[in-house]
């Protein structure tokens, strides 16, 4: 029997269109296998991603979170006495602005106090106010433990004015005056000195508040205030000694 042209190409054509399946069969399944290969990667990029936004979120609100209520008189007493202690700061060294030919690197801390201590005062003031204790105001240039002694012992947590003028390292009256009066090199040496002492008062407070304190937030600032003016009295005994 004799087969026409047309006879003869189909089996051809059919040959081709089953190659041409298969082929197409597997390029989707490459596609597939790698739609599902990225899908897989993106999930646990994602995954990835979220786990550390969460962390990061987890931390920042463990450090920026409410203030706990936990506390106990020794708390009270830090707040109150630091925010007071950290208010004669900032005055000695707007004081020590003010004046004219203040070497450089005296500014420059005199200005760092300032920077640090208001916004620690803020803090200390946010924590009374989650104890449901009155935040201390501005002492108004109060600028001596004797000017103190009308508030009464339950208000500064339970420490006699003695116990508070004997750790403290704050400034009398004569002291201030005499920061006032200075002029230049002497102002700045007079400066250093005394914000020395006045730091060494500050980190025994702190290190009262570490034994004593009961409050986690409390505990944390006292022993960052160790160790930033532990390490500012040593700049300060640099600078002294450059003098």
């Amino acid at each position: 029997m004799t087969l026409n042209g047309s006879t003869m190409k189909r089996p051809l054509v059919l040959s081709a269109l089953a190659v041409a399946s298969t082929l197409a069969l597997a390029a989707c399944g490459e596609a597939t296998e790698s739609g599902n290969t990225d899908a897989t990667i993106s999930a646990t990029s994602t995954a990835t991603t979220t786990a550390e936004t969460t962390e990061t979120t987890t931390a920042t609100t463990e450090a920026d979170g409410e203030i706990s209520a936990d506390h106990n008189d020794a708390d009270i007493m830090f707040a109150q006495m630091m925010i007071l202690h950290h208010q004669q700061a900032v005055e000695m060294s707007e004081m020590l602005l003010a004046k004219e030919g203040i070497p450089a690197q005296a500014v420059e801390f005199a200005q760092g106090v300032i920077d640090a201590q208001g916004p620690e005062i803020d803090r200390m003031n946010a924590m009374l106010e989650a104890w449901g204790q009155q935040p201390v105001t501005d002492s108004g240039g109060m600028g001596t433990m004797d000017e103190m002694g009308g508030m009464d012992h339950g208000e500064m947590g339970g420490m006699d004015h003695g116990e508070m003028g004997g750790m403290s390292g704050m400034m009398s009256q004569e002291d201030m005056t005499a920061l006032e009066e200075a002029q230049g090199t002497e102002a700045a040496r007079l400066y250093l000195e005394q914000m020395t002492v006045h730091h060494e008062g500050a980190v025994d407070m702190a290190r009262y508040e570490v034994a004593d304190g009961q409050n986690p937030h409390a505990i944390t600032l006292a022993e960052q205030i160790i160790n930033d003016q532990e390490a500012e009295i040593a700049q300060m005994q640099q600078m002294l000694t450059a003098l």
